[in-house]
């Protein structure tokens, strides 16, 4: 009997390649945090340690996947390791901070979910191409934003704040419908650039949806993040259609105008909002930097250990959350944050990680236009733009934070091919095509 019979005998068969996108595209979904987190949360919006230990469970499905993948394409998975030794560096630094740190089990259970998350991130890498990795992402971001206004039509009050009445979705805090919807519009903005005729109509209606839930959230952080977003489209296509002298002028132009901007906020912020009768302290965010700043210094080389800091068992964040008045779960900075975990050795390395991706990414996006380098490349950005006033960095079962870890280990896998000769272009083309036709 012919193998296509038996096929037909046994019913439809799912091929690897739709488990492995259906696969990916449901772990994110559940690592935005999106709508369990809502349906478990008390009528005040807190989790309680019960809720908690629940959606703990919900992150085996994902690791779950994760090894399987894994596992399926280890040579793949190796060869990513071995372009970027940054990321598993980073990665062990909270297994190698259980040593010092001020909650051991904590930092052990905290840092092997952590590791997940970037294996989680090495599977999209490694499985997907550029173009692939934003179209997941526009599907799963989008299906927030869908959701998040279908329960505001359905039940506002459940889609609203307990406190203020800002709009929250299907999420647990509008801060965090506002960071997806700030990542709705720029994927939606990538995908109408893309060419993509069969997809406009969609992104233009999530492109909609998106600016509706941003605003409704009324999340600055999330309209900073969106502004940057379409300043830096501007300024990566311009990169690439501009070569010599002038490519080197646009970079020093762009680095000095934001070092500009970011001393300037610095000097004028606090007046500029006290002007507009807003609040000058950010949310309480100055106070606790400050207070911050302060546990930094005296723990500058090693830090706490990895998420130790934000613990009832420290003292030194009661300490803290004494003086502003209420229980910060994090420095609200993750670059501060950093330091808190790893002190000034963690925050060398991570730094080096970065600037590494940064000059990569633009390499591709100046060499390589036959994928979409854009996007990622804006997105890479404004995460670090993002993290001036929250934490996303080294956040375990988080989407945005296992796309930026995506994008990084992205920039690491091609841009050697790329950085080839033609002819070793030709050869490693070829290799890749075999490789695929193998899977």
């Amino acid at each position: 009997m012919r193998a296509d019979t038996l096929r037909a005998a046994n019913g439809p068969t799912v091929s690897w390649r739709a488990i492995e996108c259906w696969g990916a595209g449901f772990c994110l979904f559940l690592q935005t945090g999106a709508l369990f987190p809502l349906m478990l949360a008390d009528a005040d919006g807190a989790l309680s340690d019960h809720a908690r230990s629940i959606l703990r469970l919900l992150c085996l499905p994902v690791y779950g996947f994760t090894l399987l993948m894994l596992v399926r394409n280890f040579p793949q998975f190796l060869t990513a390791l071995k372009r970027n030794w940054f990321v598993p560096l980073m990665v062990a630094m909270p297994f190698v901070s259980v040593f010092w740190s001020v909650g051991p089990s904590t930092t052990f259970r905290r840092a092997i979910g952590l590791l997940f998350t970037v294996l989680l991130a090495y599977v999209l890498a490694i499985r997907f191409t550029p173009r692939q990795l934003l179209l997941l992402a526009f599907a799963t971001f989008g299906t927030c934003i869908v959701l998040s206004l279908l329960v505001f039509v359905a039940s506002p009050g459940l889609a609203r704040m307990p406190m203020d009445g800002a709009v929250r979705g299907i999420f647990i805090h509008k801060n965090s419908l506002g960071w997806y919807a700030a990542m709705m519009t720029l994927v939606s903005t990538a995908v109408l650039m893309d060419g993509n005729r069969g997809l406009r109509r969609t992104a233009l209606l999530f492109l909609i949806a998106g600016g509706a839930c941003l605003m409704g959230s009324g999340s600055m952080t999330a309209i900073i993040a969106t502004v940057s977003a379409y300043c830096l489209i501007g300024f990566y296509t311009l990169l690439r259609r501009i070569g010599g002298i002038s490519r080197i002028v646009l970079i020093l132009f762009f680095v000095q105008m934001f070092i500009g901007l970011l001393l300037l906020l610095h000097e004028f912020l606090v007046p500029f909002l006290e002007a507009l009768g807003k609040d000058a302290t950010l949310t309480g965010r100055v106070p606790l930097w400050e207070l911050v700043d302060g546990q930094i210094a005296d723990h500058l080389l090693l830090g706490f250990g990895y998420q130790a800091f934000w613990t009832e068992a420290n003292p030194d964040a009661w300490i803290i959350w004494s003086k502003i008045g209420w229980m910060a779960p994090h420095a609200h900075n993750g670059f501060r944050d950093t330091l808190l975990n790893f002190g000034i050795s963690g925050m060398i390395l991570f730094a080096l990680m970065l600037l590494q991706a940064l000059r990569q990414g633009a390499v591709l996006q100046c060499r390589d236009p036959r994928y979409c380098w854009l996007w990622l490349n804006v997105f890479t950005v404004v995460i670090l733009v993002m993290n001036m006033t929250e934490t996303i960095f080294l956040i375990q079962n988080d989407a945005i934070f296992v796309l930026f870890m995506s994008g990084i280990i992205m920039f690491s896998l091609y841009e050697p091919v790329v950085s080839m000769t033609p002819g070793q272009q030709m050869r490693a083309s070829a290799r890749s095509k075999t490789a695929e036709r193998q899977i």
